[in-house]
């Protein structure tokens, strides 16, 4: 299982990857996605939305559950994916297959980039997954 140390994580599983200092992408663990089992479906119908740090931005449909995705931080949803989107590339699996690259679900504008510090790093979340 990966902990890259780029990225800081939520106790629901995502991670959030900041680039440029306030444009980041939001994904879910490798651990999450293993829990999960194989992803059919990403639902994302909050892009150019305003939300804040816990709200829920989307779902995830596995074949045996569907999971609700949470915001880490405060933000604007800027972009879904494509490649995940079923109007677009409609490959939900790279979610399996690439968690932490290719299978990134929505790049968001940070509205309160503080929330970050609030994050766990790698280390932290490796204790919380076992």
């Amino acid at each position: 299982m990966e902990f890259p140390s780029n990225l800081k994580y939520t106790k629901e599983h995502e991670w959030i990857r900041v680039e440029d200092s306030n444009i980041a992408y939001i994904g879910i663990t490798d651990f999450a996605q293993g829990e999960l089992g194989e992803i059919v479906y990403v639902e994302v119908d909050t892009v150019g939305e305003e939300l804040d740090k816990d709200d829920v931005f989307g779902t995830v449909e596995a074949v045996k559950t569907t999971s609700d995705l949470f915001m880490p931080v405060s933000g604007k949803i800027l972009e879904f994916n494509p490649s995940l989107d079923e109007n677009e590339g409609d490959d939900p699996t790279l979610v399996n297959s690439a968690p932490y690259g290719d299978g990134w679900i929505i790049k968001i504008e940070l509205t309160n980039p503080d929330e970050i510090e609030e994050l766990m790093d790698a280390t932290a979340y490796e204790t919380l997954v076992g």
